[in-house]
């Protein structure tokens, strides 16, 4: 019922101090089919939020009856490296604010609204990625999201940015290693979306668990 009631009322900057945006979802089983039970999570929440400043965040998971509940979830706070694409309500800096060393854990967060009429393309372009992204042995969690009706988010963490970046250009040992180059190539021909952004971050903090885990990301 929370899950429902946060997907209906999201949170909104007028409501809570220091919040820029947040994109409300339900989580997704990466990978899964479209028809399989598993695929949409209907009691798990997936927020994705910029803030001015780490008290904002603080203040929102003690005193918002939503922060309430995901302080006793898993998240991580990051700092942004780079953006391809655009997405608005997010204030995006003019320059990076972190350097990417290339033995430093990453986070790639992808945002979309879909355009409806190509819905079954995208999911047949879409899931290869997915399991892709899922199966790489570079990631340490990998998930996926979904607002409906149109909005679909992806949110992965990489042991290090050089092996984030092979996998995008068709380089990793993995099989079938071309299929991310591949949607984005058909991307390119004829676009999924009409809005659409790659965001990429360096991890500075991480707390509690996730399906039972921990320390996904460095935290040296």
């Amino acid at each position: 019922m929370s899950a429902i009631k946060a997907i209906m009322f999201p949170p909104r900057p007028r409501n809570i101090p220091g919040l820029i945006h947040a994109e409300c979802m339900l989580a997704m089983t990466l990978g899964a089919r479209i028809t399989s039970p598993s695929r949409i999570l209907v009691r798990q929440v997936v927020l994705f939020a910029q803030w001015e400043n780490e008290f904002a965040i603080d203040q929102f998971l003690q005193s918002n009856w939503l922060g309430k509940i995901l302080i006793h979830g898993w998240h991580t706070r990051l700092i942004f490296v780079r953006q391809w694409g655009t997405f608005e309500n997010f204030t995006i800096p003019d320059a990076n604010l972190a350097a990417m060393r290339e033995n430093s854990y990453a986070v790639a967060v992808t945002i979309a609204r879909m355009k409806f009429t190509e819905i079954p393309r995208f999911i047949r372009w879409g899931r290869p990625v997915e399991e892709l992204v899922r199966d790489h042995p570079g990631t340490t969690l990998s998930l996926a999201s979904i607002r409906f009706p149109n909005t679909v988010s992806t949110f992965s963490i990489w042991r290090n940015h050089t092996e984030m970046t092979d996998m995008v250009h068709g380089r990793s040992s993995v099989q079938n290693p071309d299929r991310h180059a591949k949607a984005m190539q058909e991307r390119d021909r004829r676009n999924f979306h009409f809005e659409f952004t790659t965001l990429r971050f360096k991890p500075i903090s991480e707390y509690g668990k996730w399906d039972g885990k921990t320390n996904f990301t460095d935290k040296q």
